[in-house]
């Protein structure tokens, strides 16, 4: 079973509608894996020849970095869609917020 199958079975039980827009979804997942492994094989920091002390990042860091920010939102709309997110309960943030906007 490829990764593409894999996921679509995490989501067998949605609607079709629903199935539509979370195999875009999945389309851009297993693209962004791929994208992701090849990173991995490149170096992300610069050492200065000169001066060790020196390093800065390289591209290839800032574009994985990019790309698993993508990723991990992508994987966290899925995962809420097929309702196995976990996060049922609400925020701090979000209950204070709703609390000043009952005081308006």
């Amino acid at each position: 079973m490829n990764r593409k199958e894999e996921l679509e079975k995490l989501c067998g039980s949605l609607d079709e509608s629903t199935r539509k827009i979370i195999g875009n979804i999945i389309e851009e997942i297993c693209f962004i894996e791929e994208r992701l492994e090849a990173l991995r094989k490149l170096p992300f920091i610069e050492v200065n020849p000169k001066n060790a002390a020196q390093q800065r990042t390289t591209p290839a860091a800032k574009m994985y970095k990019e790309l698993l920010q993508q990723y991990n939102g992508c994987i966290k709309v899925m995962l809420s869609a097929c309702g196995k997110s976990e996060t049922t309960e609400e925020s701090p943030l979000r209950t204070y917020l709703k609390g000043l906007r009952r005081n308006e």
